[in-house]
């Protein structure tokens, strides 16, 4: 009898609580995949009695139901329906299970899940922007153009409305909805607001009297730790109204009342906190540069990149203007600032030097590049506050190469424009230089001391016996077929006794739920890739990677139930996104470590789409 698809999705949303109880949903090959926000909603005895579901397991964050392939998908969209649930993918699925961490790993890990996705975007406009800059500088007539309108039009609209974009994503990390993320992005740039760039001493915005509040017309433009706050309260009100508020009703109460409670909140109290923060770092930033000189610029040289990051450095115009304005003429803020991004622009080149990810490189190159033009929102964003080291090997370069401006009399005759550019308007050329180069190479220098890749050490294996086993996998591509069908040959990925899938000792795998394959009992402690391919998923405790080529998706899991041993023993070499080539040392594993856990050390490895293959055949030729 054909299974109930619509039955089945019903079934499930009421075992764990409903639709309102689910943060993200996605699936893969053969499995539901569920982050659940109340996990004391979910009657996980019913769930595996479900006609559909033949198994449950919960790993990373996720709660996933094995349904199978071919019907997986149908479920899927079911349970869409029944639910009203977003569709996600694996990665948006893997986001809001990351959300479920300790509060000190999500503010530290926020920054970064809200940039990575909108980094095209922005990585493409810094480079446009810094581009179009300095053509204008170098060719005024150009700056005079239609052209330089157009492409100031193209390049500057990512960051003119940059809060939307941070809305957007920010709501996808929040697990909020998020469209209602881009309302708040919208209202905080919304053109009846003061553009927040164009805020001088003497140009102040309008404000609303509403009784006993006062709000001012002000905008957020370039701004990020308020817009991220403001949609982390909107999520958080969504989800509380959601849990509360009758479903009759919920609709359009929710959206309503979150909208408006959030705005309130946003203009009356983030923003004003906001507008006090920027008052005081600007005030104490012009009192150390024009003070104490040297020590002032050295300080402001570090701080800087933290400005950028909190979305201020755009009023640090005010004290340039009001620098060329006074009794020097001359904006000796500039070179700081040059001297800062200059930094991030060496320690994000560092990262794209010395990283072998290629999808990372291909985000650190660009980004350097756009920084090295004066916009350094994508190197700093996309790479160096993501790891953190790189970061602060910026901050450190930038201090150096600050404090050598100001201690050499360096200056500029205009402001907004730092980098390469600000040869156009800087007092000397060849100091300029000696200080960009020393802010830039203290920072490449330090950073590919300090940073690594994330590639953990190997876990405690006798030397010799680790060198010897990656010797001869460097040396030796497998030769034994162990799964054979029309899309290609598996390699057997690791030297052992092959055993068939129904032999190993884990009922789950033993069964066919996750796909046709086999075991091996393991005779050396080194996990090779079983064809070419691209790592397609690494389990958080490294015992396990996914592999897909031609179609076939590939699951290899070293031991069972080793999960629990929470990566202890293991040491994956290889990270996600990764091309690989047969015979490519995947992951290093400590047999003896095993068994002293009490887990079998048998590496199964599966085709998780077997079903979806044709003329599958499994067994060592």
């Amino acid at each position: 009898m054909a299974l109930d698809y619509r039955k089945c999705a019903e079934e499930i949303s009421a075992n764990i609580g409903g639709g309102s109880n689910v943060i993200s949903a996605a699936h893969c090959a053969t499995r539901l995949r569920l982050v659940i926000a109340d996990n004391s909603k979910i009657n996980k005895e019913v769930l595996e009695n479900i006609d559909g579901v033949k198994g449950m397991f919960e790993s990373n964050g996720q709660l996933q139901l094995i349904i199978g392939t071919g019907t997986v998908n149908k479920v899927y969209d079911e349970f869409l329906a029944v639910t009203g649930v977003s569709a996600a993918s694996k990665d948006d699925v893997k986001a809001a299970a990351a959300s479920q961490m300790p509060i000190w790993k999500k503010i530290l890990k926020t920054p970064g899940d809200v940039f990575v996705p909108i980094l095209p975007a922005i990585v493409a406009s810094g480079l446009m922007m810094g581009l179009v800059e300095a053509l204008g500088k170098a060719i005024p007539s150009f700056q005079k153009s239609g052209w330089f309108g157009f492409l100031d039009l193209v390049a500057n609209t990512a960051f003119a409305l940059l809060p939307v974009l941070v809305a957007v994503s920010a709501a996808r990390v929040f697990g909020g909805n998020l469209f209602l993320g881009a309302v708040i992005g919208l209202m905080m740039v919304h053109p009846a607001l003061m553009n927040a760039w164009t805020v001088t001493p003497t140009n102040q915005p309008a404000v609303w009297n509403l009784g006993f509040l006062t709000i001012k017309q002000l905008g957020y433009q370039g701004h990020v730790i308020p817009v991220i706050l403001a949609v982390l309260l909107m999520s958080t009100i969504e989800k509380w109204l959601h849990k509360h508020v009758p479903e009759m009703i919920d609709l359009f109460v929710t959206p309503l009342c979150t909208v408006l409670i959030t705005a309130f909140a946003t203009f009356v109290v983030i923003g004003p906190i906001f507008s006090i923060l920027e008052n005081w770092v600007l005030a104490g930033a012009e009192w150390l540069v024009t003070s104490t000189k040297g020590v002032g610029a050295l300080v402001m040289g570090a701080l800087y990149p933290f400005t950028v990051v909190m979305g201020l450095h755009h009023m640090y115009n005010v004290i340039e203007a009001g620098m060329l304005s006074g009794s020097l003429g001359l904006n000796i803020w500039m070179p700081i600032a040059s001297a800062a991004n200059f930094a991030q622009f060496g320690a994000c080149l560092a990262v794209a030097v010395k990283c072998r990810n290629a999808k990372l490189k291909s985000v650190a190159l660009p980004s350097s590049l756009s920084a090295s033009l004066g916009i350094t929102e994508p190197a700093i964003f996309g790479v160096n506050f993501r790891f953190m080291k790189p970061f602060i090997a910026g901050v450190a370069g930038g201090a150096v190469g600050a404090l050598f401006g100001s201690l050499t009399g360096l200056g500029a005759t205009t402001y907004g424009v730092t980098g390469i550019p600000g040869f156009l308007a800087i007092n000397n050329k060849l100091v300029y230089l000696i200080e960009l180069l020393i802010a830039g190479g203290i920072a490449f220098a330090v950073t590919t001391f300090i940073w690594k890749e994330d590639e953990p050490k190997p876990a405690a294996v006798p030397e010799g016996t680790l060198k010897a086993a990656a010797a001869a996998v460097e040396t030796e591509v497998p030769t034994v077929s162990i799964i054979r069908c029309k899309n290609g040959v598996v390699l057997q990925p690791v030297k052992g006794k092959v055993i068939a899938r129904e032999d190993i000792p884990d009922e789950t795998f033993a069964s066919g739920v996750l796909g046709d394959g086999v075991g091996i009992e393991p005779e050396d402690e080194v996990v090779v890739a079983p064809f070419d391919g691209v790592i397609s998923s690494v389990a958080e405790s490294q015992h396990a990677v996914g592999i897909e080529a031609n179609e076939m998706e590939m699951l290899i899991h070293v031991g069972v139930d080793t999960v629990n041993m929470n990566g202890d023993g293991f040491t994956c070499l290889v990270a996600e996104g990764d091309e690989v080539k047969a015979g490519q040392p995947l992951i290093r594993f400590d047999r003896a470590k095993i068994k002293a856990a009490g887990y079998s050390d048998t590496v199964v490895v599966l085709l998780t789409n077997s079903d979806d293959l044709e003329d599958v055949e499994c067994g060592a030729l």
